[in-house]
């Protein structure tokens, strides 16, 4: 599953108790965050029990079925959506009788966060982020499970106050009556991710003070260089030169001049990471989001980036990505021009403290300087807009990391080798 995940919810079971299975055939499927994984059946045999349904979540390392397997091998444990294969010794039960054991595998997360489901389950039961915190975790490294909120409940004697005494009360404002026509209007339930997505948002709205930056870069020099060579370097490298690959060098160099960009807030404490694992958000054919990762993007070159872009753009629209794609982004980006937006305002994605939205490249005429001085040209420009945690990135971090990308657009080096 990777190293962050530490439970996953059950989509649909395949199969039936009593139903045959082959070595390797799917018996069911199970989403972690926003990723669908199959999970396969370890040894060929018979379902005799299934231990958990549709819906529920499932710690790592819990049984999800028994299978009486055909060969004369028990014990041994698969990995969904598998890192590495965990196995056990051989040994035969009594009665010749012989269970499979189907489990959920995954390595632990030091730098683990709060899941959409437990930030859900608060929202619903009213309580607040520092009382969410104050509970003890079971999971690995101490990551709260859905049960030690549920154990909270049961026990908790009075909740924990969430502001300053000296702050203004809240108020209780209803919600507005929405007016539905029947007939005319429809109802539209939203699904498992669109769910994830809005609660995680809110989230983030919640936990960190957005402030937002913008600046106008001229990457004229960009467009032509990519213009003439996207064919010779589709031939080089068997790859589609898009312009992501270069806006995350850009960001990953910017990241490594402004390393306190790369970070997240635990507490008091300010975590730096020493990986630039840049996110890109990808919009899915049916209309949600999900955001792919680009592990270690300061150590790989154009054509690297470009292969890495294009696996996980085409992975993320075939529903392929594994989970260890979408897991450990320490700094996103959000290409809104590839819809024609002019700019925007991304919302950041937590634990991160910035994201960075990338407009639409239009052709403007442009006031430039010249050795016979001010004249006006055509010229493509393009706004960036950086959203950030005021908590610990103030203007003067913000702007000036913002201002380094868009240096590293506008001086591309047109005579940059393919």
């Amino acid at each position: 599953m990777g190293e962050s995940i530490s439970e996953a919810t059950i989509i649909n079971w395949l199969k039936n108790v009593g139903d045959p299975v082959d070595a390797e055939e799917t018996i069911l499927e199970v989403a972690t965050d926003k990723v669908d994984s199959d999970v396969p059946s370890p040894v060929s045999g018979v379902i005799t029990e299934i231990r958990f349904g549709k819906d529920d979540v499932v710690k790592v390392g819990e049984v999800l079925a028994l299978i009486d397997a055909d060969g004369n091998v028990a014990g041994k444990k698969i990995t969904i959506g598998k890192t590495e294969e965990v196995k056990q010794a051989a040994k035969p039960l009594p009665n010749d009788t012989k269970k499979e054991e189907v489990k959920l595998q995954a390595r632990s997360n030091p730098d683990a966060f709060l899941s959409p489901l437990i930030i859900s389950i608060a929202q619903k039961e009213n309580l607040s982020l520092e009382e969410v915190q104050s509970i003890p975790g079971s999971g690995a490294d101490g990551r709260i499970q859905k049960s030690d909120v549920f154990n909270y409940l049961k026990n908790r004697k009075y909740p924990l106050k969430s502001t300053p005494q000296n702050a203004a009360p809240s108020t209780l404002y209803p919600a507005p009556k929405i007016n539905y026509v029947e007939g005319k209007d429809r109802i539209v339930e939203m699904d498992r991710m669109r769910r994830m997505i809005a609660d995680h948002m809110v989230y983030s709205k919640q936990t960190s003070p957005h402030v937002t930056s913008y600046i106008e870069v001229d990457v004229t020099n960009l467009v032509g260089w990519r213009n003439k060579n996207k064919d010779v370097f589709a031939e080089k490298h068997n790859q589609k030169l898009t312009f992501t690959p270069i806006f995350v060098d850009a960001v990953a160099k910017a990241i490594v001049d402004y390393p306190m960009i790369n970070v997240s807030v635990d507490g008091k404490n300010i975590i730096v990471h020493s990986d630039i694992n840049i996110g890109m958000a990808t919009a899915l054919p049916n209309g949600n989001l999900i955001v792919p990762v680009v592990k270690n993007a300061n150590e790989k070159n154009l054509p690297e980036l470009a292969a890495t872009v294009n696996h996980l753009a085409e992975s993320s629209r075939n529903n392929e990505l594994k989970p260890d794609e979408v897991q450990g982004s320490t700094f996103t980006i959000s290409n809104v021009g590839t819809f024609g937006s002019l700019m925007g305002t991304p919302i950041i994605n937590q634990p991160e403290v910035a994201i960075l939205a990338l407009g639409i490249i239009k052709k403007r005429p442009e006031v430039i300087t010249t050795e016979k001085g001010d004249e006006i040209a055509i010229r493509s420009m393009m706004y960036l807009s950086l959203s950030f945690d005021h908590r610990v990135v103030d203007g003067f971090l913000g702007g000036s990391f913002l201002r380094k990308v868009g240096d590293y657009l506008e001086q591309f080096d047109i005579n940059t080798a393919i």
